[in-house]
């Protein structure tokens, strides 16, 4: 086995990395490093995440509104409006 003093190194801000003709062979970290790479690597997925989320709800809010017992008959009265509006619309002061 060869001796791990031996083996050429190159100093990194935070750490070392081990090369062969190079090559990293294996890069040696601090904890502080460490923890801010992990930290790097999961906020993509907290982002993806809260996005999968709100979809989620909004998409759960509407199934909620179309199992209502009265969905069916909004959905006729609206079809058979055929566009119409039963209140003639009233433009607002900054029309």
């Amino acid at each position: 086995m060869p001796d791990i003093q031996g083996l050429p190194r190159q100093n990194a801000s935070r750490g070392t990395a081990v090369i062969n003709h190079s090559e990293v062979e294996m890069a040696l970290l601090d904890s502080g490093m460490y923890q801010q790479l992990t930290e790097d690597i999961q906020a993509p997925n907290a982002r993806e995440q809260t996005a999968l989320e709100e979809l989620t709800n909004g998409l759960n809010a509407q199934h909620a509104m179309l199992q209502q017992p009265d969905a069916g008959q909004k959905l006729n009265a609206l079809l058979d409006a055929k566009g119409g509006l039963t209140k003639r619309p009233k433009a607002g002061a900054s029309y």
